[in-house]
């Protein structure tokens, strides 16, 4: 996307170049483009969307162009951090982990022309992104997500498997997905994405709690054992695919999503920004639905959340990236990036107007974004405290990382809780709190 100076430039023609511009003075320098840096990861075809749009950004302000970073979401999670962490990185990013990183995102109010838009169409949301107290803007949503399920409908039909109603529960959608794969001969039932954040819906419909009266992180209570207990007991037995989760370290992420296009499992266990994804690799070759979250005993909640795109503080232009950002947050691009990604907008203005066309001539697209917005109402208050809780990664990661080793024998259940307990209390420690 931006203009880069390659080393053949510089020692060929570039000398002419200079040489030239030398002698125009400073007002031939002044003209010299403004590289702004954007750090970008893609679950489906957003990259590409994104691209088109800078092109029109960088018509419309010759001054600056824009370099599109398209990174693995791994390098979102775990290099962006460290570069933050020393007053380094991109311009701008997009990032899922908001709260946290919070201190590092730039403030664009100042830079805006029109902060009183962005109130008023990305402001329910804000308080996710920015630290507590704050009233900065630090960028907005791109999508707005919800954790859920997908289930492969042909498999199902096949298997003659009726598939589950929507006020079914964990257990009923595990054996319905055992049958399947009994019957077609695949290597596990299901999959749920390795994350911390894709588990704390279910764990809230058990009625698992992770914040305490006091707004810092609680121990690990039954009910978070108890569906922690479930998810290790159909790994082991071979009905949750054992690869998604145990063939990873750490926290590092792993989706099921490839596992599910390749038809190798009957149930998905991910979210809503999966659609765009599913409906172009899957194409024709089976049909598919989404099914909202499953039943625990306290509800069938998913987990909302989202991507944003953000200013980063160490920027050297910041009045370059308010323009950018002005220009991405318009309310006709957020339309058409919405559109032509299917992803669900969280921009007030453009919901309560309506009239969105999502651009897909696959059959199982609407029905599918369809049942996400219905199952945005179903979310219990557990986890919709989550988004803007400034412990809720830290709480993620630990969960990921001892659910692991229990699934693949390392530890015991209960020696998993009482690591749990201990990693929350350093990272709590370690922050200083």
């Amino acid at each position: 996307m931006g203009t880069m100076v390659t080393g053949t430039m510089v020692r060929g023609r570039g000398w002419l170049l200079a040489a030239a511009l030398a002698g125009l003075g400073p007002a031939a320098w002044a003209q010299e483009a403004t590289e702004l840096r954007m750090m970008w990861y893609s679950d489906g075809i957003e990259g590409e969307v994104m691209a088109d749009l800078l092109a029109r950004f960088e018509a419309e302000n010759p001054g600056i162009d824009v370099v599109l970073d398209n990174v693995a979401y791994q390098v979102i999670q775990e290099q962006l951090p460290i570069q933050l962490a020393s007053g380094q990185g991109p311009d701008v990013a997009r990032v899922t982990n908001l709260k946290e990183q919070a201190e590092h995102w730039l403030d664009l109010r100042p830079h805006l022309e029109d902060p009183a838009y962005w109130e008023e169409n990305f402001g329910d949301r804000l308080d996710w992104m920015r630290p507590d107290g704050s009233d900065a803007i630090p960028g907005f949503l791109t999508q707005l997500t919800l954790v859920g399920g997908f289930a492969n409908k042909t498999l199902f039909d096949q298997a003659g498997v009726a598939i589950p109603g929507p006020d079914a529960t964990w257990d009923e959608w595990v054996e319905a997905s055992r049958q399947v794969a009994e019957d077609q001969g695949l290597p596990a039932a299901f999959a749920i994405d390795r994350s911390g954040h894709r588990i704390s819906g279910p764990i809230a419909s058990y009625g698992g709690n992770y914040i305490g009266a006091d707004g810092m992180p609680a121990p690990i209570d039954d009910g978070t054992m108890a569906f922690v207990t479930r998810l290790v007991e159909w790994t082991e037995a071979g009905l949750q695919l054992p690869d998604t989760w145990v063939s990873a370290a750490g926290t590092t992420y792993r989706s099921g999503a490839d596992d599910f296009i390749n038809a190798q499992i009957p149930f998905l266990y991910s979210g809503s920004w999966q659609v765009a994804n599913l409906s172009t690799k899957i194409g024709d070759a089976f049909d598919w639905v989404a099914i909202g979250s499953p039943c625990g005993p306290e509800g069938c909640s998913g987990l909302a959340g989202g991507a944003a795109l953000v200013g980063i503080k160490y920027t050297e232009h910041p009045e370059e990236v308010a323009r950018l950002m002005a220009f991405l947050a318009r309310e006709e691009i957020v339309k058409e990036f919405s559109e032509r990604t299917l992803f669900l907008p969280a921009h007030a203005g453009l919901v309560a107007g309506g009239g969105l066309a999502f651009r897909s001539e696959d059959p199982n697209v609407p029905p599918a974004l369809d049942r996400f917005v219905e199952a945005s109402g179903e979310t219990v208050a557990m986890a919709d405290a989550l988004p803007a809780w400034k412990w809720a990664n830290a709480y993620y990661g630990v969960l990921v990382t001892r659910i692991s080793q229990a699934m693949a024998g390392e530890i015991t259940l209960e020696q998993a809780r009482e690591l749990m307990d201990r990693d929350i209390a350093d990272a709590v420690a370690n922050a200083g709190q």
